[in-house]
């Protein structure tokens, strides 16, 4: 096979090496067998985990730290990041109101709030954002959106006109949404949510049912917080004159889902889509002749909007082949072969620690590039 030029585009090997690290490693690979190979590194993500670092490595912006309440409303850092064109950002909600700050005793899906990921979104309007990525992954919470928009100026009145504090289970006494001090910036932005799964708000597959016992409600509690999503929504409904009841992927976030699209006009799509599409990743694509893309494990999900497959997808439009390396191969994964990955490799050769492949990653990609590169210049 003769090559003159790859695309190297993985995603983050999560607890190891960011998206950038992994195709630098792969890179030196390659020049390890034939310096005269161009290579492009663009490492890429699905809305999930490591989706902000590299955007911001990708399109050479730079990290924001603010100080933000978490779930609970305890102030901590937090980031967000500032992409290279100085007028978008990525938001990544567990960065704020994620299940990972919690400890195992702390979690709520009834006194959980996204209060800290709309002070994100208001920190990126400060410094002129208007193009927003909003990853809602790995969320706590389960309130609608409703601390979200609080954080934006919304009030939440009850029957009496008291102030209603904004979590799950307190979305029942909410009687009116004033909106008089809610930030008129949000009028002339654009919000793109990375949104991979299609739960309704409410019911047997909505927010609360599917999500809430992961993030510690009892089937008591589960039952609760569906009733009051459905009374918030109705409450939108009428008073905001938006419909998001059974919007695909309403669900998603605990219904922060919903709440961006009722409060923001956000489109919700597949997260690996909208990277792909924010790095105009089709134009990378013109002269290559092969693409290696890469993950942590790749196994049976990796076929459902998964990163790898979805640069393999536009990879298969221009006739280019790619190569998946990852740090584990597990059952199932080929079946994203016919979605166009011509074939996959593991950067481990045999029994080994996940301690260790985690720790020297970056050698094990460098040999195991070297090795496939040495096999295709046959």
């Amino acid at each position: 096979m003769k090559i003159k030029k790859i695309l190297i585009s993985p995603q983050e090997f999560k607890e190891s090496l960011t998206g950038l690290e992994v195709a630098s490693a792969i890179q030196e690979g390659i020049r390890k067998v034939d310096s005269k190979i161009i290579t492009n590194l663009v490492p890429v993500a699905d809305g999930g985990d490591g989706t902000l670092q590299t955007m911001v490595d990708v399109t050479g912006g730079k990290i924001i730290n603010e100080t933000v309440r978490d779930p609970l409303g305890r102030n901590i850092k937090s980031v967000w990041g500032k992409l290279g064109d100085d007028s978008s950002a990525v938001i990544e909600m567990a960065k704020a109101s994620g299940l990972a700050l919690l400890e195992e005793s702390e979690k709520s899906a009834t006194l959980t709030s996204t209060y800290g990921t709309g002070q994100l979104f208001k920190s990126a309007l400060d410094q002129g954002i208007n193009n927003f990525i909003v990853g809602i992954g790995g969320s706590a919470t389960n309130d609608g959106g409703a601390g979200f928009v609080s954080a934006l100026g919304a009030r939440l009145y009850d029957e009496n006109g008291q102030d209603v504090e904004a979590n799950g289970i307190n979305l029942n006494s909410i009687r009116n949404i004033d909106m008089s001090n809610f930030d008129s910036r949000v009028k002339n932005i654009s919000v793109r949510v990375a949104c991979d799964v299609t739960n309704p708000l409410c019911g047997n597959e909505g927010a609360s049912a599917i999500f809430g016992p992961q993030k510690g409600a009892t089937p008591e509690e589960v039952n609760i917080l569906d009733k009051n999503l459905l009374h918030w929504a109705s409450i939108i409904k009428d008073q905001l004159g938006k419909d998001i009841l059974n919007v695909p992927g309403a669900g998603a976030a605990g219904g922060l889902g919903a709440g961006l699209m009722a409060f923001t006009d956000a489109e919700l799509s597949i997260g690996a889509n909208i990277v792909l599409d924010s790095l105009n990743y089709d134009d990378h694509l013109k002269d290559v002749d092969l693409v290696i893309v890469g993950e942590g494990s790749t196994d049976k999900s990796t076929q459902f909007n998964k990163s790898p497959v979805a640069v393999a997808m536009r990879a298969k439009k221009f006739g280019i082949p790619v190569i998946c390396l990852s740090g584990s191969i597990s059952e199932g994964y080929d079946e994203s072969r016919n979605l166009g990955i011509s074939s996959f490799f593991s950067i481990v050769s045999g029994p080994t620690e996940l301690k260790y492949a985690i720790e020297n990653a970056h050698e094990l990609i460098v040999k195991s590039t070297e090795e496939i590169i040495r096999s295709l210049l046959l």
